[in-house]
């Protein structure tokens, strides 16, 4: 038997109502389909966001979606290093990674930060599964190579990141068996070349190339910023391959996001639906990105 309602409740029922009516066109457009999140280390913020977060991806594994987490970890990263008295050094906005930095990185990311995001899903009823792209050849890594512009020759020179690496090569595989077992996976962008070397992978560069391979329905590159801004710092809703490229040319998107956008271009190349860069910090900023008609943040297709 229904169990009666105050009429002081209704309002509360209605609400609850209007969100399910709302929700469930989103809910079947994204059923059985893969989902990549990236997570940033900066959008991971105190430990209320972080269980926000965890609820997140709990419900859309339950509503029939699969999602796939990938985070980075750059400031715990620095702390870290700081405590071990190793001096951080950043060219091209990547972290030169000598031998000593790489082990660190890799204690951190696939480690104490993996371990953690695993045991929040966990205490939110989610089965996780903490991988890095060592892991059964998941993720194969090449030395990355950037190039940046001398002020006093006006050249590009190649500069060297150590060892930084970019995804040369995707076995979706294991993550496949994971998927397949109902089982969340929770990757650390760590990664080995082909001759063993360990390398450290940029978070958003390793989710785009899961996403890419995967063919995603969606990529979600949480950070901390509301999206894309234009030149009066105002939130970009909407973009299309064309639209990103001139906007980089014309130095509206600029410093940090360059490589975000350079992901998000990837990705969609490689056959992802879309990609969106949204603020981690929003509470329950997934949800509302997925399962509203209004999103959370800047969405980016092909066309």
């Amino acid at each position: 038997m229904k169990e009666s309602l105050a009429k002081d409740a209704l309002p509360n029922v209605h609400v609850r109502a209007e969100v399910l009516v709302q929700a469930l066109p989103h809910m079947q457009r994204y059923d059985q389909e893969i989902v990549v999140i990236k997570y940033g280390g900066h959008a991971m913020g105190d430990r209320a966001a972080a269980e926000d977060f965890a609820e997140d991806i709990v419900l859309l594994e339950q509503s029939g979606l699969k999602p796939i987490v990938v985070h980075g970890g750059g400031p715990q990263i620095g702390r870290m290093l700081g405590r071990l008295g190793i001096e951080s050094e950043f060219r091209g906005g990547l972290r030169v990674t000598d031998e000593a930095t790489v082990e660190v990185v890799e204690m951190v990311l696939a480690g104490s930060i993996n371990k953690q995001i695993v045991g929040w899903i966990s205490a939110e009823g989610g089965r996780a599964i903490g991988l890095c792209g060592k892991d059964g050849n998941m993720v194969r890594a090449r030395k990355a190579t950037r190039t940046v512009l001398d002020p006093e020759s006006q050249t590009e020179q190649e500069i060297d990141l150590g060892l930084v690496g970019e995804p040369e090569h995707v076995e979706r595989g294991v993550l496949d068996a994971v998927l397949k077992a109902e089982l969340i996976p929770v990757l650390a962008p760590v990664a080995f070349g082909a001759d063993g070397q360990t390398y450290n992978v940029n978070a958003d560069t390793f989710a785009g190339a899961i996403a890419g391979a995967l063919r995603a329905k969606r990529l979600l590159l949480l950070t901390d910023v509301p999206g894309v801004l234009d030149k009066d710092k105002k939130l970009i809703t909407d973009l299309t391959l064309e639209d990103c490229r001139r906007l980089i040319a014309d130095g509206t998107i600029t410093g940090g996001m360059i490589p975000k956008i350079e992901t998000c271009i990837y990705a969609l190349e490689q056959g992802v639906e879309a990609v969106v860069i949204l603020d981690g910090k929003v509470s329950h900023a997934v949800l509302l990105e997925l399962f509203t008609d209004h999103g959370a943040g800047t969405l980016i297709r092909r066309t």
